[in-house]
């Protein structure tokens, strides 16, 4: 049986690939943390990757996705990384995956 989260996931990656100069910034969201990494799909190589399991237990879940937004573009800046293309893996544009895209271009984070 197949989700509908899945099947928007299916949709967003027939269109959306990364490469090395652009590369995908993938989201992976639990029930209690989030994960993001940006993806080089040409050569199938995670560039850099961040996750709010190295964060504080005190944070809320919205502030833990906001310090992995800015974690990831603290490496992406390291790396060169100027614009990427976002990959919310069929989650819905709401919560903590909008908390972590916003923190991203708060950062200078092209989409």
């Amino acid at each position: 049986m197949i989700t509908s989260r899945k099947s928007r996931h299916k949709r967003i990656r027939a269109k959306v690939k990364g490469t090395e100069k652009r590369p995908r910034l993938c989201v992976f969201r639990s029930n209690q943390h989030i994960f993001a990494q940006l993806i080089d799909d040409v050569s199938n190589k995670v560039l850099a990757q961040a996750s709010d399991l190295e964060l504080k237990k005190e944070l809320n879940n919205i502030e833990k996705a906001e310090k992995v937004g800015e974690m990831i573009a603290k490496v992406a800046e390291e790396n060169k990384i100027s614009e990427i293309v976002f990959d919310r893996a069929g989650y819905k544009y709401h919560g903590r995956v909008k908390a972590l895209a916003e923190s991203i271009r708060k950062k200078g984070l092209k989409f």
